[in-house]
């Protein structure tokens, strides 16, 4: 069963990580994708669904700026018929631990990719969503807007002003048949984290990556994806208001010292 068949998808950050994977499942699933991504590598991902069969175009813009939103979303209902699904994927990390050493701008990148970013994505999906009476509004937020440790301050507040948009946002569209829910991964391998990654594996210690989660282990963006076509889906038709954690189990306690299994 195709999940997502017939139905139109925009996915932002689409040119790596969790967008690509993202928009490749989608398309899989039958959805029509538009792929945005400031990247061109957004065109790579968009070769990879045309290639495997599925229906996607690319947009080279910015998932922060107005005019270029506002684009991503007609750019569907032209090209596509309508708008189903919206993944505000994009996001950058960031932001030194100590306060000492942030400033406001740093904060105020950070914010406007995270926080603005989606917001202008809400604001302009729901324009063609409510009208239509349907629609599934997707934010990736993180296990750092849930709880603290899991990032530095300006990103874990952003992330958590995602799942506080997304919670007053399904409210504000009460009644109208449009659902939003929020993804919030934990410590998954994307190029956002691709420093940690790599300087763990520099120094022989990457089995350690993961380890505070019960799974014990981070996570791939696929496992982040298939979330993603979850709430997108009609089988996620009551499902509204959410922040979903996907992190391995890591918000569910306190971060102990485990013996080794």
């Amino acid at each position: 069963m195709r999940r997502l068949e017939g139905k139109s998808a925009v996915v932002t950050g689409a040119a790596s990580g969790i967008g690509r994977a993202s928009s490749i499942l989608f398309a899989q699933h039958g959805a029509s994708v538009v792929c945005v991504d400031r990247s061109p590598e957004v065109e790579a991902t968009v070769a990879a669904i045309q290639k495997a069969g599925g229906r996607a175009i690319a947009l080279i813009k910015d998932a922060s700026n107005e005019h270029d939103v506002a684009e991503m979303m007609q750019t569907a209902v032209k090209q596509h018929g309508g708008l189903d699904v919206c993944y505000a994927n994009a996001g950058i990390g960031g932001g030194a631990p100590v306060y000492d050493e942030l400033t406001a701008e740093d904060w105020m990148a950070i914010l406007k990719v995270n926080l603005i970013g989606p917001f202008l994505a809400v604001k302009y999906a729901a324009r063609v969503m409510v009208p239509q009476r349907r629609g599934s509004i997707i934010c990736t937020a993180s296990v750092a807007g849930l709880r603290s440790g899991a990032g530095g301050p300006p990103y874990s507040a952003s992330k958590a002003g995602v799942i506080s948009l997304v919670q007053t946002s399904a409210n504000t569209f009460g009644g109208s048949g449009v659902r939003i829910n929020a993804i919030c991964p934990g410590l998954i391998e994307t190029g956002m984290t691709k420093p940690l990654f790599d300087r763990a594996r520099a120094r022989g210690t990457d089995n350690k990556i993961g380890q505070l989660n019960p799974l014990r282990r981070y996570g791939m963006p696929e496992e982040i994806a298939y979330a993603a076509l979850f709430l997108a889906s009609d089988e996620a038709s009551y499902v509204n208001g959410q922040a979903l954690p996907v992190d391995g189990g890591l918000s569910s306690s306190l971060p102990v010292v485990r013996p080794k299994m």
